[in-house]
């Protein structure tokens, strides 16, 4: 099966992977889950790891022809829209599903009538199992909800980019209480994961070092199977269900998931300036 070459690029704050994934034989590329910097304690934003994707980008000389969002992330503000405007070839991407969160989220952050649910501040939103290209390298979307309603992974070629389905075998998997997440669901949608060829690269979107270890990003479908703690194979749909919702209900909420979803929901794009200029995030109170 033909192999894209995978850069990752980790966001340490949020403990996120952002993967240049670009086709050898024609040198266009996709940007996976691209991370915006936000210090929640000023307010500020900041482009330096944009930026420095981007240099990479001109560094080997890709076309990029898709940023792809593997979900409305909750713990980090997405850099698609401000990456976008700079690489002017790109596609911002998501899975339909989006809608279902614009939904969700319009009247917890009170957006009104005049915000858009229907997906139309992405460029493109993929049918499940559909299918799209990135140079000669044959791409599938691959729907796994329950970790939220919108997450999908993507294949591309032998490479398989799982958003927060699954982490590192010893890291398990994403938690299911947010609104829109169901355990049951994440279940299924892993199983389906697990049916790739056991050689297929993943790629994680998140990596927290478990044990003090140093951070990682690439295992593969058979090692899944074998060793994730959460799901490994035997492992039934009511086992995960228990673990899951006892472990969920231990979570506090993400630091960022305020400011995060209402502006990921956007597709990455800030609110408007008011009439001072300044830009403000809702936060909500008792909302969640």
């Amino acid at each position: 099966m033909p192999a894209p070459d995978v850069q990752p690029f980790f966001h340490e704050d949020s403990s996120t992977w952002t993967y240049l994934v670009t086709d050898p034989a024609t040198n266009e590329a996709a940007v996976i889950d691209p991370v915006l910097d936000f210090d929640p304690k000023s307010g500020r934003t900041s482009t330096t790891s944009a930026e420095a994707l981007l240099a990479a980008i001109g560094e080997r000389d890709a076309t990029v022809r898709w940023i792809l969002e593997t979900h409305a992330h909750a713990d980090h503000l997405s850099a698609g829209h401000w990456l976008k405007a700079k690489l002017p070839e790109a596609r911002l991407g998501i899975g339909q599903g989006i809608r279902k969160v614009q939904k969700t989220f319009r009247p917890i952050f009170n957006l009104g009538e005049h915000f858009p649910v229907d997906g139309s501040q992405f460029d493109h939103l993929f049918a499940d199992d559909e299918r799209f290209a990135i140079g000669v390298l044959e791409a599938r979307v691959i729907p796994v909800p329950g970790h939220t309603s919108d997450s999908v992974a993507y294949l591309v070629g032998d490479a398989l980019f799982t958003g927060d389905s699954l982490f590192m075998p010893d890291g398990g998997t994403a938690r299911c209480d947010f609104p829109g997440g169901d355990a049951a669901t994440l279940f299924q949608s892993i199983q389906r994961l697990f049916e790739l060829p056991g050689d297929t690269r993943v790629f994680v979107c998140h990596d927290y070092g478990p044990g003090g270890r140093d951070v990682r990003c690439e295992t593969t479908i058979a090692e899944q199977r074998r060793a994730n703690i959460h799901v490994r194979d035997g492992t039934s749909e009511a086992q995960y269900v228990q673990m899951r919702t006892e472990r969920d209900a231990t979570l506090a909420m993400p630091t960022l998931i305020l400011p995060a979803v209402q502006v990921n929901i956007r597709a990455g794009e800030l609110p408007e300036p008011e009439g001072n200029g300044v830009r403000y995030l809702k936060l909500p109170i008792d909302a969640l």
